[in-house]
C-alpha cells in the first residue's frame, strides 16, 4: 500500500523569488537549523532555469512509536533530492539509505496574483510486511511537520 501526501505551502512573493529561495543554500542552512539536525550536506547545482538540490541530513529519532523506533534506530539520515527542470517544477523525492521505503513525487510552483504556491505530492512506500502501513502514516506526518517548518522559515527569509 503507499500512503498519498499533498501539500501546498503559500508565500507572499513572485514565483522568481520562490524559486530563488529554493536555490539558495542560506535558506536550505536555516531550514536545517530550525529543523535541529544533529548535521547536513547541503548540495546545489544551478543549470539556467533548472536546478538539482541535494540535501543530506542526519537527525535524532524523537517523538514517534516504538514500533517505528525499532525500525529507524536512535538516528536517521535522510536525503533529500529536489530535481527542477525549470523554475516551475521538479522532482522530489527523500530516501533513508539502508533503510526499506521510498518517498517519491513531484514539486510545482505556480503563480497567483503575485503570490507564489508551491505544490508538493509525494507518494510514500514503506515496504515491511505488517507495520509497513503504519510506518507510512508516521514518515507522512513527519514530512508534513518538515515541511510546515520549511514553509515557516521560507517566509521569514522571504520577508527579509
Amino acid at each position: 500500500m503507499t500512503k498519498r501526501l499533498e501539500q501546498e505551502l503559500t508565500y507572499d512573493a513572485p514565483l522568481a523569488d520562490v524559486a530563488a529561495m529554493l536555490r539558495d543554500p542560506s535558506f536550505r542552512e536555516k531550514v536545517c537549523t530550525r529543523q535541529r539536525v544533529l548535521s547536513h550536506q547541503i548540495d546545489i547545482t544551478d543549470d539556467g532555469d533548472a536546478a538539482d538540490i541535494r540535501i543530506e541530513r542526519l537527525q535524532a529519532v524523537e517523538k514517534i512509536p516504538s514500533f517505528a523506533a525499532k525500525v529507524v534506530g536512535d538516528q536517521i539520515t535522510i536525503v533529500q533530492r529536489e530535481e527542477w527542470s525549470d523554475l516551475h517544477q521538479g522532482t522530489y523525492s527523500v530516501g533513508i539509505p539502508d533503510k526499506p521505503g521510498h518517498i517519491s513525487g513531484t514539486v510545482t510552483l505556480t503563480e497567483r496574483g503575485g503570490r507564489c504556491v508551491e505544490t508538493i505530492s509525494l507518494d510514500i512506500k514503506v515496504s515491511i510486511p505488517l507495520v509497513g502501513g503504519k510506518l507510512e502514516g508516521v514518515v507522512h506526518g513527519l514530512l508534513t511537520s518538515a515541511l510546515r517548518t520549511e514553509h515557516e522559515v521560507g517566509t521569514a527569509h522571504l520577508a527579509g
